[in-house]
């Protein structure tokens, strides 16, 4: 290169120095595809906390949903629930093995002193039905929303009705042809919530059941199969013709699975599918004042327009926390789902809890603590 070449290089290469300083100090590099993201901390990771829950298959379905939709309200916190029934729910929280519990049983003096300072707190109710699969004599799936008078399920589960078109039940199903076939009762075989609802209901209207077997999450059946969980129960009674089992009404409705319904004291038959009003009557027949449990039966009530086999589902924990982190964002949670993941709770076919109930689990829970302190 010439020495007049080389002047002239050196001279544009001093230009573009220069020009580069005056717009910043920097050479331009290539736009970035996304915007440059911090390494998460353990507050703002995308499910960083994990709470741990257990317990009741009742309501499954809608906790499933709030823990989803919740996500997207808190992403700081994953809720990890396992659906294992309410008896493993209360063993688990009572062990403290996990972050809270469910369960759609009333705990008893025995399991509180168990476990001192645990808490009921009232989440949301649900109606239990008789779900069923039959196939009639001409061949065809029955469908219809199949009547049973006011002692039959007793009866039925006690093994004294054995017969799909026992005269008592065909009696109160006129329209529909029964078939002589053998009705396959289905229990749940786990230590369950909704067994415990649906004794107590059975409790209450045959003296013969309350003598025999009692109220409990788990009782000695007379007769029948045994599915663990809701789901347990749904699957079995679709696979067997002549099969019939006590569900929250979501998983007779998810599973296809057509179902029956008692008749209240009253003598009126009430369709819980149809509408929220008959769990609703219910829980006014007992009133809103639940005491410092949370709790109250709410089976076989006496009003018209009401469900006889429902009751309210329960979240478990404890009112004074070691883990102040977590017990705010059990708090929080409860909170939320109270009030803005009522709706979801409504698609499903459960049941919000009445205003008065509402302002219950509310109040107790500003009264949770962490290390003997009010949370921040």
């Amino acid at each position: 290169m010439s020495v007049t070449k080389f002047a002239s290089a050196a001279l544009m290469l001093i230009a573009l120095v220069a020009l580069i300083a005056a717009c910043g100090g920097q050479a331009p590099t290539a736009a970035p595809t996304a915007a440059p993201v911090a390494a998460p901390t353990q507050a703002s990771a995308a499910g960083s906390l994990v709470m741990n829950g257990a317990g009741a298959t009742f309501p499954y379905p809608l906790y499933s949903r709030w823990f989803y939709e919740y996500a997207f309200v808190d992403p700081s916190v994953k809720f990890n629930y396992q659906s294992i029934g309410s008896g493993g729910g209360i063993a688990q929280i009572t062990a403290k093995t996990v972050d809270f519990g469910a369960s759609d049983a009333i705990l008893n003096d025995e399991q509180i002193a168990k476990a001192p300072g645990i808490q009921m707190f009232p989440s949301v109710a649900g109606a239990e039905v008789l779900a069923y699969n039959l196939v009639g004599e001409d061949g065809k799936p029955i469908t219809a929303t199949l009547k049973f008078p006011y002692t039959a399920v007793a009866d039925i589960f006690l093994g004294k009705i054995t017969k799909w078109n026992d005269p008592v039940l065909q009696q109160a199903n006129p329209d529909v042809k029964l078939p002589a076939k053998d009705i396959i009762v289905v229990h749940r075989s786990d230590g369950s919530g909704t067994t415990y609802i649906f004794t107590d209901y059975l409790s209450k209207v045959s003296a013969e059941w309350k003598d025999k077997v009692g109220t409990s999450t788990s009782v000695k059946w007379p007769t029948g199969l045994g599915g663990k969980g809701n789901e347990g129960v749904s699957g079995t009674v679709s696979q067997n013709d002549g099969g019939l089992g006590y569900v929250e009404l979501a998983y007779a409705i998810q599973n296809k699975l057509p179902y029956g319904i008692p008749q209240n004291k009253a003598g009126e038959y009430v369709d819980p599918g149809k509408g929220p009003e008959g769990v609703q009557n219910a829980m006014a027949d007992f009133g809103t004042a639940l005491g410092e449990k949370l709790a109250i039966s709410i089976v076989d009530p006496p009003g018209k327009a009401s469900y006889p086999i429902a009751g309210y589902t329960y979240l478990l924990n404890y009112m004074d926390q070691t883990d102040c982190v977590k017990a705010k964002k059990f708090v929080e949670f409860v909170k939320w789902a109270q009030t803005d993941g009522q709706k979801f709770a409504t698609q499903l076919q459960y049941i919000p809890l009445p205003d008065s109930v509402k302002q219950q689990v509310f109040a107790k829970l500003d009264k949770i603590t962490c290390n003997g302190q009010a949370l921040q």
